[in-house]
Protein backbone atom coordinates (compact mmCIF):
# COMPACT_ATOMS: atom_id res chain seq x y z
CA UNK A 1 0.00 0.00 0.00
CA UNK A 2 2.80 2.38 0.63
CA UNK A 3 4.50 1.01 -2.48
CA UNK A 4 1.79 2.31 -4.28
CA UNK A 5 1.03 5.39 -2.36
CA UNK A 6 4.63 6.34 -3.04
CA UNK A 7 4.11 5.65 -6.81
CA UNK A 8 1.34 8.04 -7.38
CA UNK A 9 3.35 10.73 -5.33
CA UNK A 10 6.23 10.11 -7.75
CA UNK A 11 3.68 10.44 -10.99
CA UNK A 12 2.15 13.62 -9.07
CA UNK A 13 5.63 15.18 -8.75
CA UNK A 14 6.63 13.83 -12.98
CA UNK A 15 3.51 14.23 -14.65
CA UNK A 16 4.72 14.31 -18.07
CA UNK A 17 7.56 11.64 -17.64
CA UNK A 18 7.79 8.64 -19.92
CA UNK A 19 8.24 4.88 -18.04
CA UNK A 20 10.92 2.97 -18.89
CA UNK A 21 10.73 -0.66 -19.59
CA UNK A 22 13.49 -3.29 -19.04
CA UNK A 23 14.01 -4.86 -22.15
CA UNK A 24 12.92 -8.73 -22.12
CA UNK A 25 12.58 -9.11 -25.98
CA UNK A 26 16.22 -10.28 -26.00
CA UNK A 27 15.87 -12.60 -22.40
CA UNK A 28 12.21 -13.94 -24.37
CA UNK A 29 14.73 -14.78 -27.69
CA UNK A 30 17.28 -16.75 -25.45
CA UNK A 31 14.63 -18.65 -23.04
CA UNK A 32 13.08 -19.68 -25.86
CA UNK A 33 16.03 -20.85 -27.93
CA UNK A 34 17.06 -22.58 -24.82
CA UNK A 35 14.70 -25.01 -25.03
CA UNK A 36 15.05 -25.49 -29.08
CA UNK A 37 18.69 -26.08 -28.76
CA UNK A 38 18.24 -28.17 -25.51
CA UNK A 39 16.29 -31.02 -27.41
CA UNK A 40 18.65 -30.75 -30.43
CA UNK A 41 22.54 -31.37 -28.43
CA UNK A 42 20.15 -34.11 -26.34
CA UNK A 43 18.86 -35.62 -29.59
CA UNK A 44 22.46 -35.97 -30.57
CA UNK A 45 23.51 -37.02 -27.73
CA UNK A 46 21.10 -40.13 -27.75
CA UNK A 47 21.84 -41.02 -31.75
CA UNK A 48 26.31 -40.80 -30.26
CA UNK A 49 25.12 -42.83 -27.07
CA UNK A 50 23.10 -45.51 -29.93
CA UNK A 51 26.31 -45.43 -31.82
CA UNK A 52 28.46 -46.69 -29.58
CA UNK A 53 25.57 -49.66 -28.62
CA UNK A 54 25.34 -50.12 -32.27
CA UNK A 55 28.15 -48.75 -34.10
CA UNK A 56 26.62 -50.04 -37.49
CA UNK A 57 23.97 -47.13 -36.87
CA UNK A 58 26.19 -44.58 -38.63
CA UNK A 59 25.23 -46.68 -41.72
CA UNK A 60 28.90 -45.77 -43.31
CA UNK A 61 28.34 -42.22 -43.54
CA UNK A 62 31.41 -39.98 -42.47
CA UNK A 63 29.36 -36.88 -41.51
CA UNK A 64 27.43 -38.89 -38.99
CA UNK A 65 30.06 -40.87 -37.35
CA UNK A 66 30.56 -40.52 -33.63
CA UNK A 67 33.84 -38.76 -33.87
CA UNK A 68 32.25 -35.90 -36.20
CA UNK A 69 28.64 -36.10 -33.80
CA UNK A 70 30.47 -36.14 -30.12
CA UNK A 71 31.67 -32.67 -30.41
CA UNK A 72 28.49 -31.36 -32.01
CA UNK A 73 27.07 -32.62 -28.86
CA UNK A 74 29.26 -31.40 -26.52
CA UNK A 75 29.01 -27.64 -28.33
CA UNK A 76 25.93 -27.79 -28.47
CA UNK A 77 24.76 -28.94 -25.02
CA UNK A 78 27.56 -26.27 -23.38
CA UNK A 79 27.43 -23.14 -25.80
CA UNK A 80 24.33 -23.46 -27.45
CA UNK A 81 21.44 -24.59 -24.38
CA UNK A 82 23.63 -23.47 -21.58
CA UNK A 83 25.00 -20.44 -23.27
CA UNK A 84 21.43 -19.07 -24.18
CA UNK A 85 19.93 -20.34 -20.79
CA UNK A 86 23.33 -18.23 -19.23
CA UNK A 87 22.36 -14.97 -21.81
CA UNK A 88 18.99 -15.11 -20.79
CA UNK A 89 19.37 -15.27 -16.95
CA UNK A 90 22.21 -12.65 -16.78
CA UNK A 91 19.91 -10.27 -18.68
CA UNK A 92 17.00 -10.88 -16.79
CA UNK A 93 18.66 -11.02 -13.43
CA UNK A 94 21.07 -7.60 -14.35
CA UNK A 95 18.16 -5.52 -15.06
CA UNK A 96 15.93 -6.86 -12.07
CA UNK A 97 18.51 -6.54 -9.28
CA UNK A 98 19.90 -2.86 -10.43
CA UNK A 99 16.64 -2.05 -11.77
CA UNK A 100 17.56 -0.59 -15.34
CA UNK A 101 17.06 -0.97 -18.79
CA UNK A 102 20.24 -3.22 -20.53
CA UNK A 103 22.80 -0.84 -21.31
CA UNK A 104 22.55 -1.26 -25.26
CA UNK A 105 19.35 -2.50 -26.75
CA UNK A 106 21.41 -3.07 -30.15
CA UNK A 107 24.42 -4.39 -28.64
CA UNK A 108 22.07 -7.02 -26.70
CA UNK A 109 20.23 -8.23 -30.35
CA UNK A 110 23.27 -8.43 -31.45
CA UNK A 111 24.72 -11.33 -29.03
CA UNK A 112 21.58 -12.71 -29.76
CA UNK A 113 21.71 -13.15 -33.57
CA UNK A 114 25.21 -13.14 -33.26
CA UNK A 115 25.35 -16.30 -30.80
CA UNK A 116 22.61 -18.40 -32.73
CA UNK A 117 24.95 -17.96 -35.81
CA UNK A 118 28.06 -19.06 -33.97
CA UNK A 119 25.71 -22.30 -33.39
CA UNK A 120 24.82 -22.68 -36.83
CA UNK A 121 28.25 -22.20 -38.04
CA UNK A 122 29.06 -24.88 -35.23
CA UNK A 123 25.87 -27.48 -36.37
CA UNK A 124 27.62 -27.13 -40.31
CA UNK A 125 31.57 -27.27 -39.71
CA UNK A 126 32.21 -29.87 -36.83
CA UNK A 127 30.00 -32.43 -38.95
CA UNK A 128 31.86 -31.92 -42.23
CA UNK A 129 35.24 -32.09 -40.11
CA UNK A 130 36.62 -29.17 -39.60
CA UNK A 131 37.91 -28.76 -35.97
CA UNK A 132 40.81 -28.14 -33.70
CA UNK A 133 40.60 -30.90 -32.32
CA UNK A 134 40.30 -29.19 -28.46
CA UNK A 135 38.13 -30.48 -26.49
CA UNK A 136 35.26 -27.54 -25.60
CA UNK A 137 37.05 -25.84 -28.63
CA UNK A 138 37.20 -27.26 -31.67
CA UNK A 139 35.50 -24.78 -32.89
CA UNK A 140 37.86 -23.17 -36.22
CA UNK A 141 39.61 -19.73 -36.20
CA UNK A 142 36.55 -17.63 -37.83
CA UNK A 143 33.94 -18.90 -35.50
CA UNK A 144 36.64 -18.30 -33.30
CA UNK A 145 36.84 -14.34 -34.10
CA UNK A 146 32.83 -14.05 -34.14
CA UNK A 147 32.82 -15.79 -30.73
CA UNK A 148 35.03 -12.76 -29.53
CA UNK A 149 32.82 -10.28 -31.10
CA UNK A 150 29.87 -11.60 -29.27
CA UNK A 151 31.69 -12.13 -26.08
CA UNK A 152 32.64 -8.33 -25.60
CA UNK A 153 29.51 -7.05 -26.65
CA UNK A 154 27.69 -9.09 -24.12
CA UNK A 155 30.61 -7.90 -21.73
CA UNK A 156 29.68 -3.97 -22.65
CA UNK A 157 25.77 -4.65 -21.97
CA UNK A 158 26.17 -6.66 -18.71
CA UNK A 159 28.93 -4.01 -17.20
CA UNK A 160 27.39 -0.98 -18.97
CA UNK A 161 24.08 -2.60 -17.21
CA UNK A 162 25.54 -2.97 -13.62
CA UNK A 163 28.05 0.42 -14.16
CA UNK A 164 24.65 2.35 -14.66
CA UNK A 165 22.30 0.88 -12.15
CA UNK A 166 19.80 2.94 -9.59
CA UNK A 167 20.53 0.82 -6.74
CA UNK A 168 23.84 1.13 -4.61
CA UNK A 169 24.46 -2.81 -3.50
CA UNK A 170 25.65 -4.93 -6.45
CA UNK A 171 24.11 -8.53 -5.61
CA UNK A 172 25.41 -11.95 -5.47
CA UNK A 173 24.28 -13.13 -8.35
CA UNK A 174 26.01 -10.04 -10.72
CA UNK A 175 29.13 -11.40 -9.32
CA UNK A 176 28.90 -14.68 -10.63
CA UNK A 177 27.62 -13.32 -13.68
CA UNK A 178 30.74 -10.88 -14.07
CA UNK A 179 33.27 -13.31 -12.65
CA UNK A 180 32.19 -15.82 -15.55
CA UNK A 181 32.01 -13.06 -18.68
CA UNK A 182 35.55 -12.22 -17.72
CA UNK A 183 37.09 -15.64 -17.00
CA UNK A 184 35.45 -17.10 -20.32
CA UNK A 185 37.12 -14.28 -22.16
CA UNK A 186 40.25 -14.72 -20.83
CA UNK A 187 40.33 -18.52 -21.40
CA UNK A 188 38.96 -18.51 -24.85
CA UNK A 189 41.35 -15.90 -26.09
CA UNK A 190 44.63 -17.45 -24.69
CA UNK A 191 43.51 -20.98 -25.82
CA UNK A 192 42.12 -20.11 -29.46
CA UNK A 193 45.69 -18.35 -29.89
CA UNK A 194 46.33 -20.26 -33.52
CA UNK A 195 48.06 -19.57 -36.87
CA UNK A 196 45.44 -19.68 -39.52
CA UNK A 197 46.74 -22.07 -42.73
CA UNK A 198 43.28 -21.42 -44.58
CA UNK A 199 39.55 -20.51 -44.21
CA UNK A 200 39.39 -23.30 -42.36
CA UNK A 201 42.39 -24.69 -40.81
CA UNK A 202 44.70 -23.11 -38.17
CA UNK A 203 47.49 -24.33 -35.87
CA UNK A 204 47.56 -24.29 -32.42
CA UNK A 205 50.01 -21.20 -30.92
CA UNK A 206 51.56 -23.77 -28.47
CA UNK A 207 53.09 -27.21 -29.13
CA UNK A 208 53.58 -30.50 -26.97
CA UNK A 209 52.91 -30.32 -23.48
CA UNK A 210 52.56 -26.55 -23.54
CA UNK A 211 49.63 -27.19 -25.93
CA UNK A 212 47.73 -29.85 -23.10
CA UNK A 213 48.32 -27.65 -20.30
CA UNK A 214 46.91 -24.65 -22.41
CA UNK A 215 43.97 -26.70 -23.33
CA UNK A 216 43.07 -28.11 -19.68
CA UNK A 217 43.70 -24.94 -18.20
CA UNK A 218 41.13 -23.79 -20.57
CA UNK A 219 39.21 -27.15 -20.35
CA UNK A 220 38.80 -27.35 -16.42
CA UNK A 221 37.56 -23.74 -16.19
CA UNK A 222 35.14 -23.76 -19.10
CA UNK A 223 33.67 -26.34 -17.08
CA UNK A 224 34.48 -23.90 -13.69
CA UNK A 225 33.38 -20.81 -15.07
CA UNK A 226 31.25 -21.54 -17.58
CA UNK A 227 29.35 -24.50 -16.37
CA UNK A 228 29.73 -23.16 -12.58
CA UNK A 229 30.39 -19.51 -12.30
CA UNK A 230 27.84 -18.63 -14.49
CA UNK A 231 25.04 -21.19 -13.22
CA UNK A 232 25.50 -20.38 -9.60
CA UNK A 233 24.14 -17.05 -10.52
CA UNK A 234 21.04 -18.34 -11.77
CA UNK A 235 21.04 -20.16 -8.49
CA UNK A 236 21.27 -17.23 -6.42
CA UNK A 237 18.76 -15.63 -8.19
CA UNK A 238 16.00 -18.12 -9.17
CA UNK A 239 15.76 -20.11 -5.52
CA UNK A 240 15.27 -17.27 -3.60
CA UNK A 241 12.72 -16.01 -5.75
CA UNK A 242 11.23 -19.34 -6.07
CA UNK A 243 11.01 -19.99 -2.53
CA UNK A 244 10.27 -16.95 -1.86
CA UNK A 245 12.78 -16.49 0.93
CA UNK A 246 15.76 -14.94 1.40
CA UNK A 247 19.57 -16.00 0.65
CA UNK A 248 20.22 -18.37 4.06
CA UNK A 249 23.64 -16.65 4.25
CA UNK A 250 24.43 -13.31 2.35
CA UNK A 251 27.72 -13.48 3.79
CA UNK A 252 28.64 -16.96 2.89
CA UNK A 253 27.26 -16.17 -0.58
CA UNK A 254 30.38 -13.71 -0.66
CA UNK A 255 32.58 -15.92 1.04
CA UNK A 256 31.91 -18.74 -1.91
CA UNK A 257 32.29 -16.48 -4.58
CA UNK A 258 36.48 -15.29 -3.79
CA UNK A 259 36.72 -18.77 -2.39
CA UNK A 260 35.64 -20.91 -6.06
CA UNK A 261 36.74 -17.60 -8.25
CA UNK A 262 40.70 -18.20 -6.83
CA UNK A 263 40.62 -22.01 -6.01
CA UNK A 264 39.26 -23.06 -9.95
CA UNK A 265 41.92 -21.46 -11.72
CA UNK A 266 44.57 -23.85 -10.47
CA UNK A 267 42.69 -27.55 -10.94
CA UNK A 268 42.89 -28.27 -14.25
CA UNK A 269 46.35 -29.96 -14.46
CA UNK A 270 44.40 -32.92 -12.81
CA UNK A 271 43.39 -33.70 -16.21
CA UNK A 272 46.69 -34.91 -17.45
CA UNK A 273 47.86 -36.80 -14.63
CA UNK A 274 50.51 -39.85 -15.54
CA UNK A 275 51.05 -37.49 -18.62
CA UNK A 276 54.15 -35.71 -20.29
CA UNK A 277 53.03 -33.17 -18.20
CA UNK A 278 55.93 -32.33 -14.79
CA UNK A 279 54.59 -34.59 -11.88
CA UNK A 280 54.82 -30.94 -9.94
CA UNK A 281 52.21 -29.33 -11.62
CA UNK A 282 50.05 -32.39 -11.40
CA UNK A 283 50.14 -32.70 -7.78
CA UNK A 284 49.34 -29.00 -8.09
CA UNK A 285 46.11 -29.06 -9.62
CA UNK A 286 45.09 -32.33 -7.58
CA UNK A 287 45.95 -30.27 -4.08
CA UNK A 288 43.67 -27.13 -5.63
CA UNK A 289 41.32 -29.82 -6.51
CA UNK A 290 40.66 -30.97 -3.07
CA UNK A 291 40.67 -27.47 -2.03
CA UNK A 292 37.85 -26.96 -4.09
CA UNK A 293 35.35 -29.04 -2.31
CA UNK A 294 34.93 -26.38 0.79
CA UNK A 295 33.61 -23.58 -2.06
CA UNK A 296 31.43 -25.78 -3.79
CA UNK A 297 29.80 -27.43 -0.83
CA UNK A 298 29.78 -23.92 1.19
CA UNK A 299 27.51 -23.00 -1.87
CA UNK A 300 25.55 -26.01 -2.52
CA UNK A 301 24.35 -25.51 1.21
CA UNK A 302 23.90 -22.04 0.99
CA UNK A 303 20.80 -22.74 -1.63
CA UNK A 304 20.06 -25.96 -0.19
CA UNK A 305 19.28 -24.17 3.01
CA UNK A 306 17.19 -21.07 1.59
CA UNK A 307 14.27 -23.65 1.99
CA UNK A 308 14.70 -23.25 5.92
CA UNK A 309 11.01 -22.98 6.79
CA UNK A 310 9.67 -23.79 3.58
CA UNK A 311 10.74 -27.16 2.81
CA UNK A 312 7.25 -28.10 2.58
CA UNK A 313 6.74 -25.87 -0.67
CA UNK A 314 8.70 -28.83 -2.26
CA UNK A 315 6.29 -31.08 -2.18
CA UNK A 316 3.89 -28.88 -4.86
CA UNK A 317 6.32 -26.84 -6.58
CA UNK A 318 7.72 -28.86 -9.43
CA UNK A 319 9.94 -25.61 -10.25
CA UNK A 320 11.64 -25.36 -6.71
CA UNK A 321 11.97 -29.42 -6.82
CA UNK A 322 14.21 -28.60 -10.45
CA UNK A 323 16.22 -26.03 -8.83
CA UNK A 324 17.26 -28.15 -5.47
CA UNK A 325 17.71 -31.19 -6.74
CA UNK A 326 20.00 -29.80 -9.46
CA UNK A 327 22.45 -28.54 -6.14
CA UNK A 328 21.74 -32.16 -5.06
CA UNK A 329 23.77 -33.02 -7.99
CA UNK A 330 26.14 -30.35 -7.89
CA UNK A 331 26.98 -31.36 -4.20
CA UNK A 332 27.37 -34.93 -5.65
CA UNK A 333 29.81 -33.89 -8.29
CA UNK A 334 31.90 -31.16 -6.34
CA UNK A 335 32.49 -33.89 -4.20
CA UNK A 336 33.28 -36.59 -7.16
CA UNK A 337 35.50 -33.81 -8.88
CA UNK A 338 38.43 -33.88 -6.68
CA UNK A 339 38.17 -37.43 -5.26
CA UNK A 340 38.83 -38.43 -9.31
CA UNK A 341 41.72 -35.52 -8.88
CA UNK A 342 43.48 -38.48 -6.27
CA UNK A 343 46.15 -39.72 -8.14
CA UNK A 344 45.99 -43.03 -6.67
CA UNK A 345 42.00 -42.53 -7.70
CA UNK A 346 42.72 -41.37 -11.23
CA UNK A 347 44.99 -44.31 -11.80
CA UNK A 348 41.42 -46.38 -12.08
CA UNK A 349 39.00 -43.84 -13.29
CA UNK A 350 41.33 -42.34 -16.13
CA UNK A 351 40.21 -43.01 -19.80
CA UNK A 352 37.13 -45.02 -18.03
CA UNK A 353 33.73 -44.38 -18.33
CA UNK A 354 33.62 -43.27 -14.75
CA UNK A 355 34.40 -39.97 -15.95
CA UNK A 356 31.78 -39.72 -18.76
CA UNK A 357 29.46 -40.70 -15.32
CA UNK A 358 31.09 -37.43 -13.73
CA UNK A 359 30.73 -35.33 -16.09
CA UNK A 360 27.24 -35.70 -16.73
CA UNK A 361 26.03 -36.26 -13.08
CA UNK A 362 27.25 -32.41 -13.43
CA UNK A 363 25.80 -31.69 -17.48
CA UNK A 364 22.46 -33.46 -16.99
CA UNK A 365 22.00 -32.88 -12.79
CA UNK A 366 23.71 -29.63 -12.21
CA UNK A 367 23.27 -27.99 -15.63
CA UNK A 368 20.36 -29.11 -17.12
CA UNK A 369 17.94 -29.17 -13.76
CA UNK A 370 19.23 -25.49 -12.88
CA UNK A 371 18.71 -24.43 -16.35
CA UNK A 372 15.66 -25.95 -16.48
CA UNK A 373 13.83 -24.68 -13.63
CA UNK A 374 15.06 -21.23 -14.13
CA UNK A 375 13.70 -21.26 -17.72
CA UNK A 376 10.20 -22.23 -16.03
CA UNK A 377 10.66 -19.43 -13.71
CA UNK A 378 11.30 -17.20 -16.68
CA UNK A 379 9.01 -18.23 -19.90
CA UNK A 380 5.57 -17.56 -18.14
CA UNK A 381 6.34 -14.07 -16.76
CA UNK A 382 8.39 -12.84 -20.48
CA UNK A 383 5.07 -14.43 -21.85
CA UNK A 384 2.57 -12.33 -19.59
CA UNK A 385 1.75 -15.34 -17.75
CA UNK A 386 1.57 -16.27 -14.29
CA UNK A 387 2.51 -19.65 -14.41
CA UNK A 388 3.64 -22.45 -17.40
CA UNK A 389 0.62 -24.09 -19.98
CA UNK A 390 0.96 -27.24 -17.68
CA UNK A 391 2.03 -27.49 -13.96
CA UNK A 392 2.03 -30.96 -14.51
CA UNK A 393 3.64 -31.75 -17.88
CA UNK A 394 6.73 -29.57 -15.31
CA UNK A 395 5.82 -32.70 -12.92
CA UNK A 396 6.08 -35.42 -15.45
CA UNK A 397 9.38 -33.53 -16.71
CA UNK A 398 11.10 -33.10 -13.31
CA UNK A 399 10.33 -37.11 -13.19
CA UNK A 400 11.42 -38.61 -16.46
CA UNK A 401 14.92 -36.32 -16.51
CA UNK A 402 15.69 -37.22 -12.63
CA UNK A 403 14.88 -41.12 -13.59
CA UNK A 404 16.96 -40.35 -16.71
CA UNK A 405 20.01 -39.07 -15.10
CA UNK A 406 20.27 -41.78 -12.54
CA UNK A 407 19.95 -44.61 -14.77
CA UNK A 408 23.04 -42.76 -16.93
CA UNK A 409 25.00 -41.74 -14.31
CA UNK A 410 24.87 -45.11 -12.18
CA UNK A 411 25.85 -47.19 -15.75
CA UNK A 412 28.77 -44.69 -15.99
CA UNK A 413 30.07 -45.20 -13.05
CA UNK A 414 29.71 -49.12 -12.82
CA UNK A 415 31.10 -49.65 -16.36
CA UNK A 416 34.09 -47.13 -15.44
CA UNK A 417 35.12 -49.10 -12.26
CA UNK A 418 34.73 -52.68 -14.12
CA UNK A 419 36.72 -51.40 -17.35
CA UNK A 420 39.50 -49.62 -14.61
CA UNK A 421 39.83 -53.15 -12.75
CA UNK A 422 39.97 -54.82 -16.19
CA UNK A 423 42.38 -52.86 -18.12
CA UNK A 424 45.18 -53.36 -14.60
CA UNK A 425 44.00 -57.36 -14.35
CA UNK A 426 47.16 -58.88 -14.18
CA UNK A 427 48.26 -63.12 -14.83
CA UNK A 428 50.79 -64.24 -12.45
CA UNK A 429 53.35 -64.22 -15.36
CA UNK A 430 52.42 -60.67 -15.73
CA UNK A 431 50.08 -60.96 -18.70
CA UNK A 432 47.17 -59.03 -19.10
CA UNK A 433 44.37 -61.19 -17.83
CA UNK A 434 41.63 -59.45 -20.25
CA UNK A 435 41.79 -58.19 -23.68
CA UNK A 436 40.72 -54.89 -24.78
CA UNK A 437 37.84 -56.38 -26.72
CA UNK A 438 36.85 -58.41 -23.91
CA UNK A 439 36.20 -55.20 -22.09
CA UNK A 440 34.21 -53.61 -24.44
CA UNK A 441 31.80 -56.46 -24.98
CA UNK A 442 31.60 -56.50 -21.20
CA UNK A 443 30.53 -52.91 -21.26
CA UNK A 444 27.74 -53.80 -23.83
CA UNK A 445 24.53 -53.66 -21.64
CA UNK A 446 25.77 -50.23 -19.71
CA UNK A 447 25.73 -49.03 -22.62
CA UNK A 448 22.49 -49.87 -23.19
CA UNK A 449 21.09 -48.16 -20.21
CA UNK A 450 22.53 -45.45 -20.75
CA UNK A 451 21.23 -44.86 -24.31
CA UNK A 452 18.00 -45.84 -22.34
CA UNK A 453 18.60 -42.73 -19.66
CA UNK A 454 19.57 -40.49 -22.71
CA UNK A 455 15.84 -41.16 -23.83
CA UNK A 456 14.33 -40.32 -20.75
CA UNK A 457 16.16 -37.18 -20.15
CA UNK A 458 15.56 -36.32 -24.23
CA UNK A 459 11.71 -37.02 -23.36
CA UNK A 460 11.98 -34.43 -20.53
CA UNK A 461 13.43 -31.92 -22.87
CA UNK A 462 11.01 -32.52 -25.55
CA UNK A 463 8.01 -32.73 -22.97
CA UNK A 464 9.16 -28.89 -22.22
CA UNK A 465 9.27 -27.71 -25.45
CA UNK A 466 5.97 -28.39 -25.63
CA UNK A 467 5.17 -26.86 -22.81
CA UNK A 468 7.12 -23.61 -24.11
CA UNK A 469 5.34 -23.62 -27.28
CA UNK A 470 1.72 -23.56 -25.51
CA UNK A 471 2.85 -21.16 -22.76
CA UNK A 472 4.24 -18.83 -25.48
CA UNK A 473 1.39 -18.85 -28.11
CA UNK A 474 -1.64 -19.02 -25.46
CA UNK A 475 0.28 -15.71 -23.78
CA UNK A 476 1.86 -12.74 -24.95
CA UNK A 477 4.74 -10.73 -24.52
CA UNK A 478 5.00 -7.56 -22.14
CA UNK A 479 6.35 -4.73 -21.62
CA UNK A 480 7.33 -4.90 -17.41
CA UNK A 481 8.13 -1.34 -16.41
CA UNK A 482 10.83 -0.33 -14.04
CA UNK A 483 9.90 0.68 -10.81
CA UNK A 484 9.36 4.52 -10.90
CA UNK A 485 11.33 5.58 -7.71
CA UNK A 486 14.30 3.84 -9.33
CA UNK A 487 14.11 4.68 -12.79
CA UNK A 488 14.27 8.20 -11.82
CA UNK A 489 16.53 8.35 -8.44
Amino acid sequence: MARLIYKNEVKMIFPNMQATAYNDKVVRQFAVMTVVWGVVGMLVGVIIAAQLTWPELNMGIPWLTYGRLRPLHTNAVIFAFGGCGLFASAYYVAQRTCQVRLFSDKLAAFTFWGWQVVILAAAISLPLGYTQGKEYAELEWPIDILITLVWVAFAVVFFGTVGTRKVRHIYVANWFFGAFIIAVALLHLVNSAALPVGAFKSYSAYAGVQDAMVQWWYGHNAVGFFLTAGFLGMMYYFIPKQAERPVYSYRLSIVHFWALIFTYMWAGPHHLHYTALPDWTQSIGMVFSLILLAPSWGGMINGVMTLSGAWHKLRDDPILRFLIVSLSFYGMSTFEGPMMSIKTVNALSHYTDWTVGHVHSGALGWVGLVTMGSMYYLIPRLFGQKKMYSVKAIEIHFWTATIGIVIYIAAMWIAGVMQGLMWRAVNADGTLTYTFVESVKATFPFYVLRLLGGLLYLSGMLIMLWNTLKTATSGRSVEVQIPAAAAHA
